[in-house]
């Protein structure tokens, strides 16, 4: 079997979804936090969204949500501005708050199931400003002494970006109404609206490419092997 036959082959064993993103398996997270320095700063939030594809469209859609009010580590920076603007009280007890490795816990293996299901080797973050919200994730991750992240450590999708190339508007809400997706800004600054309303902005786009004719790609007849998912 020639090397060319082989390759071809292994692309097509995988799933639609892991062909997509070269193995990734993309997830929206949003954090809402008490700062913007992830090593000092208090995680009070978090959500995290997965997604599925539709085999016979090619289209992505929202699949699950989850969701925790995290309570500040031992010793967290909570800085005052950061708390008036996301209007969260860290002491109230309504919250229903756990504590970081309880919430990052639960969110990994959330991941770690659907990506399986999906095929694919790793996850990675989708985030309006992903380095934001990827720089809280790891910071979480190793405050709880996690060994291993199913996020790559420093790899993003930023709709920021992605909604600037396709709909001129980095904003969330403005990107949001660019592409007709309803947003509420009285709503704004939970973890858990804008994760979902994320994930709908970057299903949006993906599924808008693939509309235009953007995949699948035509691959070269002289592509000798399959290009693997790297950490």
């Amino acid at each position: 079997m020639s090397d060319n036959t082989t390759a071809t082959n292994t692309h097509a064993d995988k799933s639609l979804f892991a062909q997509r993103f070269r193995g990734y398996f993309p997830v929206v997270i949003d954090v809402e936090t008490a700062g913007f320095n992830a090593q000092t700063d208090a995680l009070l939030e978090i959500a995290a969204t997965t997604l599925t594809l539709d085999e016979t469209s090619g289209q992505f859609s929202l699949d699950e949500t989850i969701h925790f009010n995290v309570d500040p580590f031992e010793g967290a920076n909570l800085e005052k501005a950061a708390l008036e603007f996301t209007g969260i009280d860290p002491t109230n007890p309504l919250r229903g708050a756990v504590d970081e490795k309880k919430a990052i816990t639960e969110i990994f293996k959330l991941v770690r199931k659907k990506m399986k299901a999906a095929g694919c080797q790793r996850a990675i973050i989708v985030a309006h400003n992903a380095s934001f919200d990827l720089g809280f994730v790891n910071a979480v991750t190793e405050r709880c002494s996690i060994k291993r992240s199913p996020f790559h450590p420093f790899v993003s999708f930023d709709t920021t970006t992605l909604s600037g190339l396709a709909l001129g508007q980095t904003v969330l809400a403005k990107a949001c109404a660019a592409a007709q997706i309803d947003f509420n800004n009285s709503e704004a600054h939970s973890a858990l609206y804008d994760t979902e309303k994320t994930a709908e902005l970057y299903c949006y786009i993906v599924n808008r490419w693939q509309q235009l004719g953007g995949w699948p790609l035509i691959e070269p007849e002289n592509t000798t092997q399959e290009t693997t998912t790297e950490d």
